[in-house]
């Protein structure tokens, strides 16, 4: 089993790889259009908060796999109809991708909208004499202090995504689990490879709660 496990190595390294690709891009997106929906929300302007209100309910009330599934179907042909041609590159990379962004945002979008209103709005007044307006507020007075206060959130947040990458497994995209299913089915060992594989999800997940603990206790010292 030994030497299985090393042979297996460069593959279920390859699919970590993509686990860990998937995952940073999503959480890189998801934060950027969760803080322009959360901005819109608290904006008070209909034409943009109810919106991105609507944005938000409706994908916090679907399933993500469902989502999953729509955009590996929607990114070939959305990319056709803008482009005229067809999409080269790896289409469920690029689906997936694009399905936890769009996904996530909602969820983000909720912890930013928290954040923000976190802050006391003797900051905002303290901005606004000194001259700035509602964009410049944002950006070097109220944003800074509420990702620092809601960064556990977000990383917590983060975790759960992690935990959800496995569900590209349904469109065919070879992550870390998918590489050890395929691995263990193809040599006989499907339920050591399945178990190898929820102990690193497990250790990974429980490692970074214990720092979103520790710094949620740093936080509020």
């Amino acid at each position: 089993m030994i030497t299985e496990l090393q042979n297996a190595l460069p593959a279920l390294l390859n699919g970590g790889a993509m686990t860990l690709k998937v995952l940073v891009l999503a959480i890189i997106g998801g934060v950027f259009l969760g803080t322009i929906l959360a901005l819109m929300r608290l904006s008070g302007i209909k034409a943009l908060s109810v919106p991105a209100q609507l944005y938000v309910n409706f994908f916090r009330s679907v399933p993500l796999l469902l989502v999953l599934m729509w955009f590996y179907f929607a990114v070939p042909m959305v990319y056709k109809l803008v482009t005229g041609s067809f999409l080269t590159i790896d289409v469920a990379f690029v689906s997936c991708v694009v399905a936890f962004m769009v996904f996530e945002a909602a969820y983000f979008s909720e912890i930013v909208r928290a954040g923000i209103q976190s802050i006391s709005k003797g900051q905002v007044n303290a901005a606004k004499a000194l001259g700035m307006n509602y964009s410049q507020t944002m950006r070097f007075v109220i944003l800074p202090q509420a990702f620092r206060k809601m960064f556990p959130l977000l990383l917590q947040q983060s975790i759960i995504l992690f935990q959800d990458t496995t569900l590209v497994f349904a469109i065919g995209l070879v992550d870390f689990f998918r590489a050890s299913y395929v691995r263990g089915d193809l040599m006989g060992f499907l339920t050591p490879y399945i178990l190898l594989a929820g102990l690193v999800y497990f250790v990974i997940s429980l490692s970074a709660s214990t720092l979103v603990n520790h710094l949620k206790a740093k936080y509020r010292t």
